[in-house]
């Protein structure tokens, strides 16, 4: 039996028919158990690292590379593919990134966005609005209405990572995958208009760690298909690389995937937490400022050569990290930010990608220009191959000056700390510093303190970071935040609760593997309050 927390008020509630609960539950039943496998699999693996594990090719992995084989036919509106914006799945933005001029938009469940039961559906029916092209937003108090343009941007969904759950939907009181959520109920409502209109239901992957969980994806796309009656292998998808072990394994991610994967993409944020993450608990992986964090890196560099070659000698997209750059009123703020932003993409597009990421419509002129220069009338450059030598040590090389300064440290408190506020509060991505920091970046910042606190590292002035000196400066920030969040009531509330937390994420020999499980709890406690409904009175389903 599959039970679905109700929302009456929601428009989208009367679309939980029987047959969508059913096919929900379908999905449930068949790859729960291998879910649970995988995410038990990741916990050993991690136990392993923590050890003194290097991850390294694969015997596997080099059997494939040495195999013949290309990646399936790409749908038409998938070729092009210069320019992608991503963001929540609010109806203004969702609106606004269609009509941005990008070759695509992906709409995020995951980093972009909160989730928060109401916000997820409302997400939802954006969607089930947009693809029918009735999707219309009235801003009041700017007397202004939004709608679609008549040509869009083609949409691609990112559902949850498989480490998540969605406590609304259980299945014999288990509670469901929040990916297999998030993709069934896409999938079911709206697969047969995308294909009616030339187009298909396409997916961003993310968060994967290795082979077997892109393999667990071909499974859900092939039952799927089958149990809805759509042609096989009309479900694409494209993965993002954002882990260090799935950096190890692309060729043999692409392999498992190849009746539906379209390309790789360099999600270089959650990559740059993964290396954090994996390797915790040795003092030679502690990373300088996130700021140094840039793609000339050696380790990054290679990450970002190696997609480009394992992509193109397969027939699959490179597609280029995010530039998180935001445009502001400051004009000299901005023209520098633009630059970065172009000198970002002209170093993807001489390098062989085929597209990037952007995160603001204001980016996207700036990002096809660079494209359009390089690329011309061609949808994409896939015939460049490259052919330097690689080797699975460069993914390790990692910068050699190391230097932790005080304005770094205190650039982490803040990120983390407004970011949970917002996070809290409903907003999955929000500006800040004139950079659009999602979960990713919250991730690194968060991560950082409690690597540079758990080693003891020291600071340019010579001063070790100790408990004592974690807990002042981050004090010294919340007593800041009231005059930063002035006149967001919402904001100001979540103050004490992201406090907190972020102590308790930091503080701790122990290390949270996403923040967003407990801020999930957390949001799990408000939300009876917030949205004045009884858990599972929807209908239910054999």
């Amino acid at each position: 039996m599959i039970k679905v927390h109700s929302l009456p008020d929601s428009p989208i509630s009367p679309l939980f028919e029987p047959g969508l609960l059913a096919f929900l539950q379908s999905l449930h039943q068949r790859f729960e158990a291998e879910r649970q496998q995988l995410l038990a699999e990741r916990e050993s693996l991690q136990t392993a690292f923590d050890q003194g594990y290097t991850p390294h090719l694969s015997q596997a992995a080099q059997e494939i590379a040495e195999a013949s084989w290309q990646v399936a036919r790409i749908p038409a509106d998938l070729q092009e593919r210069r320019v992608e914006i991503t963001g929540p799945v609010d109806r203004k933005t969702v609106i606004n990134a269609l009509n941005s001029g990008a070759s695509v938009f992906m709409a995020d469940f995951e980093d972009a966005s909160c989730p928060r039961w109401d916000l997820l559906l409302d997400g939802q029916w954006n969607l089930y609005q947009a693809i029918r092209r009735q999707l219309q937003f009235t801003d009041a108090a700017r007397g202004k209405t939004y709608a679609l343009a008549e040509k869009t941007a083609t949409l691609m969904v990112r559902p949850r990572g498989w480490h998540l759950n969605e406590a609304h939907v259980r299945v014999k009181e288990e509670a469901m995958s929040a990916s297999l959520f998030d993709f069934g109920t896409y999938l079911y409502l709206n697969a047969e208009m995308l294909l009616a209109n030339g187009s298909g239901p396409y997916f961003y992957l993310p968060k994967l760690e290795n082979a077997k969980e892109a393999a667990l994806w071909t499974k859900v796309f092939a039952h799927a298909e089958t149990y809805l009656g759509l042609p096989q292998g009309s479900i694409k998808c494209t993965v993002l690389i954002e882990t260090i072990t799935a950096a190890f394994a692309m060729e043999e991610i692409l392999f498992a995937l190849r009746p539906n994967i379209t390309g790789l993409n360099a999600g270089r944020w959650d990559y740059l937490f993964s290396v954090i993450k994996k390797f915790r608990q040795r003092p030679e992986f502690v990373l300088p400022d996130r700021a140094a964090l840039h793609m000339q890196q050696p380790f990054m560099a290679a990450y970002a050569q190696r997609l480009v070659q394992v992509c193109h000698q397969r027939g699959a997209h490179a597609i280029g990290g995010m530039s998180a750059y935001i445009p502001a009123r400051d004009e000299a703020a901005n023209l520098e930010a633009f630059a970065k932003v172009k000198a970002d993409k002209e170093r993807e597009a001489k390098m062989g990608y085929d597209g990037s990421w952007v995160a603001h419509p204001g980016l996207v002129p700036v990002a096809r220009a660079v494209f359009d220069e390089v690329l011309g009338n061609k949808p994409h450059q896939k015939s460049k191959q490259i052919l330097a030598d690689w080797h699975p040590a460069d993914l390790l090389t990692l910068p050699t000056d190391r230097s932790i300064t005080e304005g770094g440290l205190r650039t982490n408190v803040h990120v983390a700390l407004q970011y949970l506020c917002y996070w809290l509060s409903g907003q999955g991505a929000a500006a800040i510093h004139q950079l659009m920091e999602d979960a990713a970046t919250a991730e690194i910042s968060r991560a950082q303190l409690w690597q540079w606190l758990r080693h003891g590292s020291q600071l340019t002035d010579g001063r070790r970071i100790t408990r004592s000196l974690v807990e002042e400066i981050i004090a010294r920030e919340v007593r800041r935040l009231p005059h930063l969040f002035e006149g967001r009531t919402d904001l100001q509330r979540q103050i004490p609760r992201a406090t907190r937390l972020l102590l308790d994420l930091v503080i701790t020999d122990a290390f949270e593997p996403f923040l967003t499980t407990p801020a999930y709890e957390l949001l799990l406690q408000e939300e009876t309050k917030i949205l004045n409904a009884t858990p599972y009175e929807n209908a239910t389903t054999n």
